[in-house]
């Protein structure tokens, strides 16, 4: 079932117990693909910083692939990476994300990496070094 269908129902139906569903939902909607990035939207929301693009592909001048960042605040061209160790420190897959990183900067993006269990356990934290890494490319 798509989660636009979802919410209709839910919105349909009482409101007692669907809190939590109906902001997973949006969340999907808006981007998340993941746990941790419903984790990161959650802190996002904290932060107090415009919404970032969820999952948006980057491209350059000439078009070609930089990377999709979790999240990307444009006006900062600052990318958001949740990355865990699981999908990032194998031999393979770190080769991959300092090849992702290095066309970041290539591009003049910032990179904000942060792990996943971060965003659960030190949630006002990551939300602060994410508005400080964005202050800090607005200056």
């Amino acid at each position: 079932m798509k989660p636009d269908l979802l919410i209709r129902e839910l919105e349909a139906g009482s409101d007692r117990g669907s809190a939590l569903p109906r902001q997973v939902l949006r969340d999907v909607l808006k981007g998340a693909r993941s746990v941790a990035e419903i984790d990161a939207m959650r802190v996002w929301r904290l932060s107090g910083l415009p919404e970032p693009l969820w999952n948006h592909q980057l491209r350059d001048e000439n078009g070609e692939y930089i990377a999709t960042p979790d999240g990307y605040f444009k006006e900062a061209a600052l990318a958001w990476e949740i990355d865990s160790y699981d999908f990032h420190f194998a031999k393979k897959d770190y080769a991959k994300t300092l090849d992702r990183n290095a066309r970041y900067a290539a591009a003049g993006i910032a990179v904000l990496q942060t792990l996943p269990s971060r965003l659960r356990s030190e949630p006002e934290a990551v939300a602060r070094e994410l508005r400080q890494a964005y202050e800090a490319r607005c200056r």
